[in-house]
């Protein structure tokens, strides 16, 4: 369906809960930088020369929740993930941006959700010309089993969400008929409340971030398979020093991540590896380094099987900035759900895997190659409906 007449094409606003942690304070830097025009912001985004409907970059705008009561720029400052000399041209910017504290969560989910979704209505008087778009940066959390919900009364009565905050952030963009970016590790898109997107008519987007060691486990897994190489064991080590490696130590935390980031690997290549031993040999560890801050190092030592099942091996070392890797996806996602709501678009979106290390909705595509192919399908199919005349 052609999107509503009266839906005039709108630059999105990020909405963005955990705004101040290490990739939201980036990302406010960023979104600070394009309105001044700043190519090696807009230069890194993968949307740049797509859906010219939107506007321009730098009309994109930024609002949000976090705890840190501390303004954004100290924030930025005392995060120490960029240098000075980028963010202190935009101290102006920076300070304008607003940030709300979230509701306690010692308030029941009905209350906090009613909270979240009048924030997010005065955001959009603040933003009368934008498109606001949720984008949860929230830690990891321990995994919850909230699948055997029936229905949104049932979530509601669960005592366990407290430790949840994403549900009440995403109960409240449902309600208010905003697009939502999960970027985080955690599972969110229940059956009640994908369900509860298709009926309000609200894409959304997910399942954790996909920016720089999975990444390339993608790109080289899906070539190997294309080889034919048997792949007999990958083992991943990450070591990162900022909140996010600090939080990833208690195991209940790091459960979800380490899952999604392992099940990748059989799910690209059609078998477990690790088959032939009788145990997986697929192997992801994170460890919390305070020395490298943000800047995460990831090791893969890949083994594989070629003719006459001869071993080979393969070793990757990737020298990243996580959240560098991660701001731009995270502009680059906002700017694909302004334009799928649009678009007339509903519930998951799985053809933005390429962007995820789990995917939600049905049948996303795997394999790099099957990524692109299905952005680039996409990126056609929203240009069609939206250039459509209205019935």
């Amino acid at each position: 369906m052609p999107p509503d007449e009266k839906l005039k094409p709108k630059a999105p606003l990020l909405l963005v809960a955990g705004a101040k942690g290490a990739v939201g304070s980036t990302l406010a830097v960023a979104v600070a930088a394009l309105k001044n025009g700043a190519d090696h912001v807009s230069a890194g985004l993968t949307t740049r020369e797509k859906f010219s409907f939107l506007g321009r970059l730098q009309d994109i705008d930024l609002a949000g929740w976090d705890p840190q009561e501390k303004s954004l720029p100290a924030v930025v400052q005392l995060n120490g993930i960029l240098p000075e000399n980028i963010w202190r041209p935009h101290l102006t910017a920076l300070g304008s941006i607003p940030i709300l504290l979230p509701p306690p969560t010692n308030l029941d989910l009905e209350t906090r959700v009613d909270r979240l979704a009048q924030d997010m209505r005065s955001f959009g008087r603040r933003f009368p010309t934008r498109l606001p778009v949720l984008i949860s940066l929230l830690p990891a959390c321990r995994r919850f089993d909230l699948t055997l919900c029936k229905d949104l009364a049932q979530l509601y009565s669960e005592n366990q969400t407290a430790a949840f905050p994403d549900i009440a952030y995403l109960l409240a963009a449902l309600k208010s008929g905003i697009p939502v970016v999960n970027f985080t590790p955690n599972e969110i898109e229940i059956p009640v409340l994908l369900e509860e997107a298709e009926k309000q008519k609200v894409p959304l987007c997910g399942r954790d971030g996909k920016t720089g060691q999975t990444y390339l486990k993608t790109v080289l897994a899906s070539a190997l398979k294309a080889r034919a190489f048997l792949i007999d064991g990958w083992y991943s080590l990450n070591i990162l020093g900022n909140a996010d490696g600090e939080n990833l130590m208690d195991p209940g935390r790091a459960e979800g991540k380490t899952a999604n980031k392992t099940e990748l690997l059989d799910e690209i290549l059609g078998y477990a590896v690790g088959n032939a031993y009788g145990v997986p040999t697929h192997k992801v560890r994170i460890d919390y380094y305070p020395p490298r801050g943000d800047a995460k190092e990831a090791w893969d030592v890949i083994d594989f099987k070629g003719l006459f099942g001869l071993p080979m091996s393969m070793r990757l070392n990737l020298m990243g900035r996580d959240s560098i890797l991660a701001a731009p996806l995270a502009i680059d996602l906002a700017r694909w759900m302004a334009a799928l709501k649009f678009a007339g678009y509903s519930g998951p979106v799985p053809e933005l895997g390429f962007y995820f290390k789990k995917p939600v909705g049905p049948n996303p595509p795997l394999t790099f190659q099957d990524q692109v192919s299905a952005l680039e399908k996409l990126e056609k199919t929203c240009d069609r409906k939206i250039s459509a005349p209205a019935e």
